[in-house]
């Protein structure tokens, strides 16, 4: 049984030169595929190509990819940005003049985020910058690789818990259909004692008994209601092993399996039998929760 989770984690490092950094890709659940980005400025060339990798493996669920940079200790080097810098001491003196606070320090000033930038913030050569991105997405792609093999994972237990549903689905709509059979019967006892009471003794014509307790009957037969119950469990099981991304057919499924089951118990007029439409709409609402997660 081949199921794919929309939910996983996976996490690869990467290095070319003196760069190192690290790729951080998680998802969720999403009704169609979504990749966002989350990187430092300067790597926008690899966008399109990352957003084409995710597309070649997945087909459903809101993707996060990260980029952290981690360059080496032995190859950092600082610059400070002087425009970043010279706003910052405009605003100092600008707060200093009008709180009458002491004015900011060198080192508070440095501090601030965007005055001492990394090399790596720097321009690169082309070739170079070429040669990096080419690094980032093969680290990209090999995340992408572990994060497909999570949601296989996540998604090999999902299918336990699906075929089980599945299982106590079909169980209860046999208990049901057993129910219902004995409906009529029940129905003509009812009719008959009610009418024994309200007519004092008086004899009830036979014929017109059967009358109406074939009339209430029809009302009462849920036997569409079963045959369609048994057919979608049959899908469900059809889809589970198909080993495609089955996740939103099983949604519409659980939408078909719940009409079915609010319609059986609007029909019953059966104590037991309705108890066992609500157990079946308490399956069915669990099936559909744990769908959603399927790719």
């Amino acid at each position: 049984m081949t199921v794919v989770s929309m939910t996983g984690f996976a996490e690869v490092h990467g290095a070319h030169e003196a760069a190192r950094w690290r790729w951080e890709v998680r998802s969720v659940n999403g009704r169609g595929l979504e990749l966002r980005l989350r990187m430092p400025p300067g790597f926008d060339g690899i966008e399109i190509a990352a957003r084409t990798l995710a597309s070649e493996r997945f087909k459903r669920g809101n993707i996060q990819a990260t980029l952290t940079m981690e360059t080496r200790e032995d190859a950092r080097a600082f610059n400070v940005d002087p425009v970043a810098l010279n706003a910052a001491v405009r605003l100092a003196r600008q707060i200093a003049e009008e709180t009458g606070l002491a004015p900011a320090r060198v080192d508070g000033l440095l501090s601030l985020r965007g005055v001492i930038v990394q090399d790596e913030a720097v321009d690169l050569e082309p070739a170079e910058r070429a040669a990096r991105d080419a690094a980032m997405l093969e680290s990209i792609a090999m995340a992408f690789d572990a994060l497909r093999r999570a949601r296989r994972t996540e998604g090999a237990k999902l299918a336990t818990v699906l075929k089980g549903q599945i299982d106590e689905i079909e169980k209860l709509t046999k208990d049901a259909a057993s129910l219902a059979a004995a409906q009529p019967k029940a129905l003509r006892d009812r009719l008959s004692a009610q009418l024994k009471d309200l007519l004092e003794g008086n004899q009830f014509p036979e014929e017109r008994l059967a009358q109406e307790v074939a009339l209430l009957a029809t009302r009462a037969d849920v036997r569409e209601e079963l045959d369609r119950l048994a057919s979608h469990v049959q899908e469900a099981r059809a889809l589970l092993s198909s080993g495609e991304a089955v996740g939103r057919k099983l949604d519409f499924l659980a939408q078909e399996f719940n009409r079915e089951a609010n319609t059986l118990c609007s029909k019953s007029s059966d104590v037991a039998l309705t108890r066992v439409g609500l157990a079946l709409k308490h399956v069915i609402d669990q099936f559909r929760e744990q769908s959603q997660n399927v790719e």
